[in-house]
């Protein structure tokens, strides 16, 4: 079995169903190394908060640029999430 075939879904190579994923899934994937914002509101603020690929909070910014250069900076890649 190659790479390909240990992410497969519906017969896509290549095609992840992302919340079907293992935690030794998201090991293999890389999730130490990848993270992804989104907006919060918190007492009435708008920010971003920082997640890790798996979904644990891992921190917080005023600004999805703020947000993104942190990611950068803890050596990790910011994930595109929609």
């Amino acid at each position: 079995m190659d790479k390909t075939d240990e992410f497969q879904t519906e017969g896509r190579p290549g095609y992840v169903s992302l919340r079907e994923m293992s935690v030794a899934d998201w090991a293999r994937f890389g999730a130490q190394q990848i993270a992804y914002i989104r907006p919060v509101v918190v007492n009435g603020i708008t920010g971003m908060a920082i997640h890790a690929a798996d979904g644990t909070p891992i921190g917080a910014a005023p600004t999805a640029e703020l947000a993104i250069a942190a990611i950068v900076q803890h050596e990790m890649a910011p994930a595109l999430v929609h």
